[in-house]
């Protein structure tokens, strides 16, 4: 099998606590693009987040962000774009605030969250961080449905961080029974990512392969949290990370080394070093 497309996951797989990509993994992404293998990065980020990655890498092709409801080279020209509805994400945000938790409302260029009553406010902000507030601000506010109310918005992604695993399982129950045309994925550490309904990692990787001639089977997928299973399974290779969560672990046909021990750049020798380079019909 000739693998046409290598879509990566950015945090904990490319990069680790440092923010920063290794070396090791710069040349390995090079190496396997000279190879004429289209990558794409598929995230939980906003697309202004990972633009910035990607562009780090020379890459300038499709970004697959806000955990597939947002997929575009040029955020003004989106390939595919599907948003919670402004009615359902006041009811979200309603429903959610009355839990001791964090929120996010994530716009392609903005974010609003809500000021927690954390006694640590830093750790409201750092375990949902989203990048660089310079070129992806977030307003704090007393009340994001008050803002909303005031300016209504359609968003790709609410991200939630709760404190207590109680109030999180009470809040999925009620999310579960009340509010309807969402998905919902839990992610480690209390995470909870909220997109419209029909939105996933692997319906946004098959967008791209649609737009760019690509099948699943001709592609390869690195992933590491619940939110990649899907993707993982459902593609030509699909690989996890050594430091993946099980169930990543448990769909995928490769386990490579974790992103401290430079995974994807040994993924990349390991799989593309055989494979020539890929013709352009």
């Amino acid at each position: 099998m000739t693998y046409r497309l290598l879509a990566l996951n950015i945090d904990e797989t490319l990069i680790g606590s440092n923010a920063k990509i290794s070396k090791q993994t710069k040349a390995a992404i090079e190496y396997v693009r000279q190879k004429g293998v289209y990558i794409t990065l598929v995230t939980s980020r906003p697309h202004s987040s990972a633009k910035r990655i990607a562009k780090s890498l020379k890459l300038d092709g499709y970004l697959i962000t806000n955990d597939g409801a947002f997929v575009a080279s040029d955020p003004e020209d989106p390939l595919y774009v599907k948003r919670i509805s402004v009615n359902t994400t006041l009811q979200l945000v309603e429903l959610l605030e009355q839990y001791d938790c964090h929120i996010r409302v994530l716009h392609e260029s903005f974010a609003i969250g809500n000021k927690t009553r954390q006694k640590n406010q830093l750790i409201a902000k750092m375990t949902i961080g989203v990048g660089d507030p310079l070129f992806y601000p977030v307003s704090f506010v007393d009340s994001v449905y008050d803002r909303l109310m005031q300016e209504a918005i359609a968003p790709p992604k609410i991200q939630v961080q709760f404190f207590d695993e109680a109030e999180q399982q009470s809040a999925l129950k009620q999310l579960n029974e009340m509010v309807s045309g969402i998905n919902i994925v839990s992610i480690r550490e209390g995470k909870l990512e909220i997109v419209a309904e029909g939105v996933s990692k692997l319906n946004g990787l098959q967008q791209v392969g649609q737009e760019l001639g690509i099948s699943l089977q001709e592609m390869v997928a690195v992933g590491i949290e619940a939110d990649d299973v899907e993707m993982v399974e459902q593609v030509g290779l699909g690989v996890a990370m050594g430091n993946a969560a099980d169930e990543v672990k448990h769909v995928a046909d490769w386990i490579t080394r974790s992103n401290k021990q430079n995974g994807v750049s040994y993924m990349i020798r390991e799989v593309f070093r055989k494979q020539l380079r890929v013709q352009v019909e």
